[in-house]
């Protein structure tokens, strides 16, 4: 889908139709396949485990919400030239300076959990090698396919796990054959079972990515989108990505409620997932459990690549903004074969790979929960304060109805973050 044969020359000519739009689709899909991973994954199972399909407009919103989030990025990016980190040193030291700190010890911790989950999969699938020995080699996959410094091999890759996320997840939501009524009146909040709202909230919040998000604005980079004209490709890019990311939650909501509602089961972490693959093999056959173990691998090695690529360029970019770096020469550190990118590689890849083997020390895991749960709002708070402000043309300011989204993913985000640093601790 994507065109990126000449992925560092800048396009000058601003596609006009639909059609011309669709065609050049890319780093949406990036979004889309680095979002969803093992977690999100049971969350919306969980979901459809204990209440069916009455949620499903709780993905929506989610995917609503985070479309907004990221279009902010995008926007601003697109409306002053500058990358978000530069939006943030511009709100002070203290906002780019905490979230250089918060980069380095979540990129740490997700970096085993990340090679963990995908191992699950992979060793489910082919028990032939202990678990930490194909999460090593999945944490080398993802390093790899980074190192070369090619953005367009990236791309390519990520558009090959989003194929096989939803030709493999949607293809046996499909084969459960959901009743299409039942799920089209999940489409409206009638229902709200006593207990339920944490899950709903976690639903709304886990549809896409975290830290991630903020790497958008490198990618939309990568293909030359960087003026105001652009501003419409990137949106029409956002909600292809974001449309594929709410059908693949939708998909396992359906295999949860199918599989497992009513059935006194549920799936708390990542391993109960794996374990799910024996009832579906039961219920519906090989093919079934082997397109159930494809999808929540590819799922789960998607956020790896996609992860250590977004994270490599907000190193970079922290360390340009640091020293104040003038934009002219911005291509010696965002470049994908900078020293800042390459060394931000090798940390997210081969330090974290001590936690699987001595286990993850529980400050740390504590720690990582505290700051990763404040990211999201702080991201919502910082773009209503830039996208707000004169730093941006008065027609690329937010409107009321992203102010409205905006203020009230802060609001969720701050509740959820609440309880899952709780739950940490």
């Amino acid at each position: 889908m994507a065109d990126v044969a000449n992925e560092r020359e800048p396009r000058t000519e601003v596609p006009s139709t639909f059609g011309s739009r669709l065609r050049i689709v890319g780093p949406g899909l990036i979004i889309a396949a680095t979002g969803v991973g093992a977690g999100d994954m049971v969350s919306s199972l969980n979901a459809g485990t204990v209440y069916g399909t009455i949620f499903l407009w709780a993905i929506i919103v989610g995917a609503i919400v985070k479309f907004y989030l990221t279009e902010g990025i995008g926007r601003w990016y697109m409306a002053t030239g500058y990358t978000i980190l530069k939006g943030w040193r511009s709100l002070g030291r203290f906002v780019s300076g905490f979230f250089v700190v918060y980069l380095l010890i979540l990129t740490f911790v997700f970096g085993a959990a990340a090679m963990s989950a995908a191992a699950l999969a992979f060793t489910a699938m082919f028990p032939i090698l202990p678990l930490w020995a194909w999460a090593v080699l999945h944490g080398i996959f993802g390093f790899l396919i980074c190192i070369t410094g090619r953005y367009g091999l990236f791309e390519r890759v990520m558009e090959v796990f989003v194929a096989l996320m939803f030709v493999t997840i949607v293809g046996l939501a499909i084969l459960l054959a959901p009743n299409l009524g039942e799920l089209a009146g999940g489409l409206v909040p009638t229902q709200f079972p006593e207990g339920s709202l944490l899950s709903v909230l976690s639903l709304i919040g886990g549809v896409g990515a975290t830290f991630t998000l903020a790497s958008y604005n490198y990618w939309v980079r990568e293909r030359g989108w960087g003026s105001p004209p652009w501003i419409p490709m990137m949106r029409l890019d956002l909600i292809v990505g974001y449309a594929l990311t709410a059908l693949f939650m939708v998909a396992m909501l359906v295999v949860g409620a199918e599989i497992l509602f009513a059935s006194g089961e549920s799936i708390s972490e990542e391993a109960g997932l794996v374990a799910l693959a024996d009832p579906i093999q039961e219920r519906f056959g090989v093919v079934a459990r082997w397109l159930f173990l494809i999808g929540f691998w590819a799922a789960a090695t998607s956020s790896i690549v996609g992860a250590w690529n977004g994270s490599a360029y907000l190193f970079a970019d922290a360390v340009r903004t640091s020293r104040d770096v003038p934009d002219e020469r911005a291509e010696e550190y965002l470049s994908e074969k900078s020293v800042y990118f390459r060394a931000m590689l090798v940390w997210i890849s081969f330090p974290s790979m001590l936690l699987l083997f001595f286990g993850e020390p529980v400050l740390l895991i504590i720690v990582y929960a505290a700051m990763g749960a404040l990211f999201l709002p702080f991201l919502a708070i910082t773009l209503l304060w830039l996208l707000n402000s004169r730093r941006v043309a008065p027609e690329h300011r937010n409107g009321i109805v992203a102010n409205i989204i905006l203020v009230a993913s802060v609001l969720l985000f701050v509740f959820l973050g609440i309880q899952e640093v709780l739950g940490a601790a």
